[in-house]
């Protein structure tokens, strides 16, 4: 049976590298280094099985040969086996074979961190902070969140039986829950702001994504006289490239080039123009990136800007401007293999890293500011390439405070979020709702016996002042100095609970939301409170302001001077 799975595995690479090496022949004059080096991989490969004194596993062992190898590549050229191929189908389709719940762990166990609203997991009975103690008979103590959650996946209309310890209950409960074909929606939540300022929060680009922009879009303007959009693709890592023409082409007209993408393969090169009517190409438009949106996103930012179509605002994309394909392999294999870089109109490309470069260190480096290009929009507005999209209107990402941070990824906030809807009910509406000082005070006596230290950047430091000093000799010298900075700047987590209230009091009131509204109750609870959508909200009722960020003539100076003259 062994040397069977051997030859299984042995096959498998035989394959698969002989059909590269006859997609190489011809190509370059690489071929006998090639085949003396299978040659050379093969013998190993052989003698290890035959002579290490231990049994190896030979499908491990190639998994561990290929992904090593791959590895030397960029990061978007992997092998995904057949046992990871459900998982590859979720990131492409937005569906998998399960119960439809986001999981994490927290403490010994899994907890479900929340149901996805009308799937098997919300309609059985199971709620955010529910302990996954056992599935189909298994302890799950100790268990990584991976590992729990391929005992939760498995094909629709099989059942999965679950045991799970919940806030307020005494004994544990059981469950036996129905897995279901799960899709993902691109769209969690689209609305309207004001009277006047749509919005559209797209979170990916699967197979549906353009269709599910266009609808939303449609309704919208069938219920209401829009004059403003905002696409909110923060967060947003990307998907399929011709989702990403198809969201465009709901903006511009049939024919645009939106998308070039040019490879080693030269007939494989090929432009993406849209091929349908726009449902409106004159609503003003604003496109919300951060440095997590990556890929289509920055397809749909960076054409969007290039055309002058729309305003982008926010921060500076994450900079992937690669192409992969698929090809399947032997034994229900696939690789999925980087092939192209993509070209937006301008022409540029705003890949950031040069994975065929490497520091010193080892480490991939970002294109250097000398090789960065200046193209120019429709409009003549100065563009550049190398690094992610850069937006009309550039806003400082929110920083939160070191207490917050403690708070949220210890999940003490998750935690207490369990306990409130044990103890209530029901809640206000996502925007109604709000963290009273009540709720407040009764969060501070949930922490009371709690853990949740931090360090602070001024006791860090100090903490390096220190060492430098005892290293040059001179800390006796200033030991009392020393001591009288560090009580002045030693921080009081009760005095930080007060200081950096609103902000904590934000989050919460987001994560309890969350349990009552799910996804969508989520999005619209956090939608007030948001800077960048704040700022997008007032570029689009300003058309003056909207008008010289498109022709180039913008200025913060100038529209501070507007602001000022508007508000009298």
């Amino acid at each position: 049976m062994r040397s069977m799975t051997f030859f299984r595995y042995f096959l498998l690479f035989i394959i698969m590298f002989s059909t590269i090496s006859l997609n190489i022949r011809g190509q370059n004059e690489n071929n006998f280094e090639i085949s003396k080096n299978l040659e050379i991989f093969i013998s190993l490969y052989n003698e290890l099985n035959k002579s290490y004194v231990d049994e190896i596993n030979p499908g491990e062992l190639m998994v561990t040969g290929i992904e090593s190898m791959l590895s030397t590549l960029d990061p978007y050229t992997v092998y995904i086996p057949e046992s990871q191929i459900e998982d590859y189908r979720m990131i492409t389709t937005g569906q998998y074979g399960g119960i439809g719940a986001l999981i994490h762990k927290n403490g010994s166990y899994v907890v479900i961190s929340e149901p996805y609203e009308g799937y098997p997991a919300h309609k059985t009975g199971l709620i955010a902070g529910d302990r996954l103690i056992s599935i189909n008979g298994e302890n799950m103590l100790d268990k990584p969140s991976d590992e729990v959650s391929k005992f939760l996946k498995g094909q629709p209309g099989t059942s999965v039986d679950i045991i799970i310890d919940r806030e307020g209950e005494d004994e544990p409960l059981s469950f036996e829950v129905l897995r279901e074909n799960i899709t993902i929606k691109d769209i969690p939540y689209y609305g309207m702001l004001n009277e006047d300022i749509a919005y559209i929060k797209l979170t990916g680009f699967t197979q549906q994504a353009g269709n599910a922009v266009k609808d939303a879009l449609v309704d919208l303007k069938n219920q209401y006289e829009l004059k403003g959009l905002i696409l909110d693709l923060r967060n947003n890592g990307g998907g399929l490239l011709g989702e990403a023409v198809n969201v465009t082409n709901i903006f511009v007209d049939k024919g645009q080039l939106v998308v070039s993408t040019k490879g080693k393969v030269k007939n494989r090169n090929q432009d993406h123009r849209t091929r349908f009517n726009a449902i409106d190409t004159k609503i003003p438009l604003v496109v919300l990136i951060n440095a997590h949106s990556a890929s289509a996103s920055e397809i749909v930012a960076g054409a969007t800007q290039d055309m002058d179509r729309g305003i982008v605002l926010g921060q500076r994309s994450f900079g992937k401007g690669l192409v992969q394909n698929v090809i399947p392999l032997s034994y229900n294999s696939q690789m999925k293999i980087t092939v192209a870089k993509y070209y937006i109109p301008s022409g540029r490309c705003i890949q950031a890293i040069d994975y065929s470069m490497k520091d010193e260190d080892g480490y991939y480096t970002k294109i250097p500011d000398s090789l960065v290009n200046e193209f120019a929009t429709d409009n003549g507005r100065p563009v550049f390439d190398g690094g992610g999209i850069e937006p009309d209107v550039c806003l400082a990402p929110r920083k939160f405070s070191k207490i917050l941070a403690s708070l949220f990824t210890k999940f003490l906030i998750f935690d207490y979020a369990t306990k409130y809807v044990h103890e209530n009910p029901e809640i206000a509406s996502p925007e109604e709702f709000q963290v009273s000082d009540e709720i407040y005070e009764d969060f501070i006596a949930f922490l009371s016996d709690k853990d949740y230290d931090y360090t602070t950047l001024a006791e860090n430091n100090l903490k390096e002042l220190r060492e430098s000093a005892v290293a040059e000799g001179y800390f006796e010298a200033i030991n009392e100095q020393y001591e009288a900075l560090k009580r002045a700047i030693m921080h009081s987590k009760e005095e930080d609970l007060i200081t950096y209230q609103n902000e904590i009091s934000e989050i919460l009131k987001i994560e309890i939301v969350t349990r009552y509204y799910y996804q969508e109750g989520k999005i619209r609870a956090s939608l007030s409170n948001d800077p960048e959508i704040n700022r997008a909200i007032e570029t689009l009722e300003d058309p003056a302001i909207y008008q010289s960020i498109l022709d180039g003539s913008f200025s913060e100076e100038n529209a501070a001077k507007e602001l000022m003259k508007d508000n009298g």
